[in-house]
């Protein structure tokens, strides 16, 4: 069974930096892709960013295009996510997701395992 722990949330001022990470275990890391997505309070949980199992594809929402970059480390079994420019609007709970030999999907009906998720906030 695959496990999924995230780190790296906290709370943050507006323009700063936050590096989240997420270590897989239970299967091979390597043949999943991985993805971020984020829910805030009241709204429904949205895809931040992806990389696909062979790392040569990756995708990003619009709304962090240029301000996050996703990234993995099949060694270490981990997927992290620079997050930079931090805005008050970024503030959620994220989600790291695995996807079996996926090609860093958007839809999060496409992901298999899921983490509990860590808070990321940013004041204003």
């Amino acid at each position: 069974q695959v496990q999924l722990v995230e780190s790296g949330g906290g709370l943050v001022q507006a323009g700063g930096s936050l590096r989240l990470s997420c270590v897989f275990s239970g299967r091979t890391f390597s043949t999943y892709a991985m993805g971020w997505f984020r829910q805030a309070p009241g709204k429904e949980r949205e895809f931040v960013a992806a990389i696909s199992w062979t790392g040569g594809n990756t995708n990003y929402a619009d709304s962090v295009k240029g301000r996050f970059g996703i990234s993995r480390d099949n060694v270490k079994s981990t997927v992290s996510l620079q997050m930079n420019n931090l805005k008050p609007e970024d503030t959620a709970v994220y989600y790291c997701a695995a996807d079996y030999v996926g090609r860093a999907s958007m839809n999060s009906n496409e992901y298999d395992y899921w983490g509990q998720g860590t808070q990321v906030t940013v004041s204003s």
